[in-house]
């Protein structure tokens, strides 16, 4: 009996997904217990459980290559990946449309730079399980203050930046990659509608996320990885991906420095205000014409099929 196209994408979709399941609980057991080892006030032995926990994060990361490789192939179409190291500290930056977008970026950087990290809210570090395997893997956690808790209390003002420096000062004796969607959210046409965004493809960038981030890394990150993602054809779901139904992606990565000048006091200068919105637009608006060439290639590829 041949099987339909729906039913074979049925199949490869559950069988990636209990592979998927089954790789995440096996590496789980040593993060998880290298977590609780990692609780004890020992700097040495809290440093050796870092690298550890990065070495199995990564170990997840490159079996569910193997489990894509097997049950749904992706062609990753880029011209040349840049001289990258995973001895390098990095500033990672890309366009957002969908989940599948972490997934993307973690096979495509994976072992070529140190483990992708997030900056996370400080309330989620108490989120069960995975609020204490975050922190073992050194997610930084940053407290932000609103503009309604600054005005009440004006000694607040720099505290989020001095807190989250101190939660990055470990990453001085070990590279890290800190990954960062600008957009802030997931490209929608409504959304770019509700924006005015004078972008084609892209969302306004949000400056103030990435600005917080570099001045509480300090210098440990001089280098920006700038990743554009092109889907062909919709937007995938998870689903998509681990079905089968999306079988290329088209990819454009460059490396550039971070200056002193992307560097400042984002809250109260605001000619560095100023002058990193600027920067980021530009940045954003050389990304926007990327995309539009990923896209030209795409459709040519597809036409010359």
């Amino acid at each position: 009996m041949i099987l339909r196209e729906p039913k074979l994408s049925l199949i490869r979709g559950c069988l990636a997904f209990s592979g998927y399941v089954i790789n995440t609980l096996f590496w789980s057991l040593p993060i998880l217990l290298g977590s609780l080892i990692k609780l004890l006030p020992i700097k040495p032995l809290q440093r050796l459980c870092s690298h550890a926990l990065d070495f199995c994060a990564s170990a997840w990361i490159s079996v569910n290559g193997g489990i894509e490789k097997l049950f749904h192939p992706l062609k990753m179409h880029i011209d040349e990946l840049p001289d990258l190291s995973e001895q390098e500290w990095y500033m990672v930056v890309a366009n957002h449309q969908s989940w599948v977008d972490i997934l993307i970026l973690q096979r495509l950087l994976n072992r070529r730079i140190p483990f992708l990290k997030f900056f996370l809210k400080k309330e989620l570090i108490y989120v069960p399980v995975l609020g204490l395997a975050w922190w073992a893997l050194d997610f930084p956690f940053m407290r932000r203050y609103s503009t309604a808790e600054l005005k009440k209390n004006p000694k607040l003002r720099g505290k989020d930046i001095e807190i989250t420096r101190k939660a990055c000062a470990k990453f001085k004796h070990k590279p890290v990659s800190v990954m960062n969607f600008v957009e802030g959210t997931r490209f929608q046409p409504s959304k770019h509608q509700k924006q005015n965004s004078p972008f084609k493809h892209l969302l306004r960038p949000k400056a103030g996320g990435m600005a917080f981030a570099l001045s509480a890394m300090g210098d440990q990150i001089h280098k920006l990885v700038d990743v554009t993602i092109y889907y062909p054809g919709k937007i995938p779901s998870f689903w998509d991906y681990i079905s089968g139904r999306l079988p290329e992606v088209y990819l454009h990565l460059e490396v550039k420095e971070i200056d002193s000048g992307m560097r400042g006091d984002y809250a109260n200068d605001r000619q560095f205000k100023q002058a990193f919105q600027e920067r980021l637009n530009a940045l954003w608006q050389h990304k926007d014409e990327v995309l539009e060439q990923l896209a030209a290639k795409a459709n040519h590829s597809q036409g010359d099929s």
